[in-house]
Formats: C-alpha cells, structure tokens, sequence
C-alpha cells in the first residue's frame, strides 16, 4: 500500500524529471541524443539566424535531401533545423546510374565545392561520382541495364533556376538533369551558410 510519504516523493520525481526535460528541450545546441524532428518553415526565420538563435556551427550541419518528399532538410544529429521545397531531374524516382538518364545519384556525398552561378544563382557542387557511384555504374553495366559504353556522368550538384523561374520548384516541375534545384531565395540562404565538405544524403 503506499501511502502520503511515497505519493508526495514520487509527485516530487516527476516535477523534477519534467523540469530537468524542459531544459534540454530548450538549450539550443545539437545533441547527439537528441530525438527531435521539429521543422522550421522554410519561409520564416533565415537559416543563419536560427544557427545563431540556436548556438550552431554550420560544422555541425548536414544535408539530407528526400526524393520522394520533394525535400532537403538542414540536419544537425537529428534535429532538422529547417526544410526547403527542391526538385530533381526528368527521372525523379530512380538512382543514377549514367550520363543523360535524367536521374539524381542517391547516396552519401559531400560538397567539394561553392560558387555563384551565372544562370542558376548559386552552385554547391558535389563529389559525383564516389566509389560507390563507379560500383552501381559497372553493376549496371554487367546487368545489361545500360549500354556498355555508357559513362557515368557528373557535375552533379544543389543550384537554384533561372531569374523569374521559380514556379518550376513552386510547382514540383522536375527540370533538371539530375541536379537539386530550390528557389533562388532559398539556394542563397543555403549557401551563405553551408560549408564546402558537408555531407549530403540523399535517398528515396
């Protein structure tokens, strides 16, 4: 039987459980053991000033882009600390195994390299193909699923459309040929902000 004594211990645990939760909750900073997925809309807060709100260092970021929810989502540990509407090339549903299939490679990569793009306002270049990119290639070719002489492309990367064209991310208009596009707005909020060697996932 428990009686007043235990009833008020325990009642005492818990409001300090739930205080001591709270200020987790609240701290601001990636944590590795952290659960959340809470998103910021991508039209509110810029990127910078939730990193700064936050207490984050663009070192601890990284990238995942989902192709069949049509998102790249900022990630630190497992927060997602903002999310962007993107768009994928003419195949948006299958991996990229070759030059000119209009697909988006899926994998882990990591931008090897930044800098303003006369047509699409920004470029973060990744580092296709990996190693595991010439794997699919040559597997595929084994299989008989593309031509033997087929190669495996490049220049793969996250960049924004031409000015006045951003209904074609707006719209979900897969246009590129296997590149990432967001919003103008969006691509340069990005890359104020990410580093060159950050890891970009992206999957299905």
């Amino acid at each position: 039987m428990i009686n007043k004594s235990n009833i008020y211990s325990i009642f005492i645990g818990l409001l300090i459980f739930g205080g001591v939760a709270f200020f987790i909750s609240q701290s601001g900073y990636c944590r590795k053991s952290s659960i959340s997925t809470h998103v910021i809309p991508s039209n509110t807060v810029s990127l910078k000033d939730i990193l700064e709100e936050k207490n984050i260092r663009p070192q601890d970021l990284h990238i995942e882009v989902s192709k069949n929810q049509y998102r790249l989502n900022v990630v630190c540990r497992k927060n997602i600390i903002k999310s962007y509407p993107v768009v994928f090339g003419s195949d948006p549903v299958n991996d990229k195994r070759m030059e000119g299939d209009g697909c988006t490679p899926e994998g882990s990569f990591r931008i090897q390299s930044k800098y303003p793009h006369s047509k699409w306002s920004k470029f973060m270049w990744l580092n296709y193909p990996t190693d595991e990119s010439y794997q699919k290639h040559r597997q595929s070719k084994k299989e008989g699923e593309i031509p033997s002489d087929a190669r495996i492309g490049g220049e793969v990367g996250i960049h924004g459309v031409k000015r006045g064209q951003e209904f074609l991310v707006k719209s979900g208009i897969n246009w590129t040929k296997g590149c990432i596009s967001l919003q103008n707005d969006h691509v340069d909020e990005l890359y104020e902000v990410i580093l060159t060697n950050t890891e970009v996932i992206i999957y299905k």
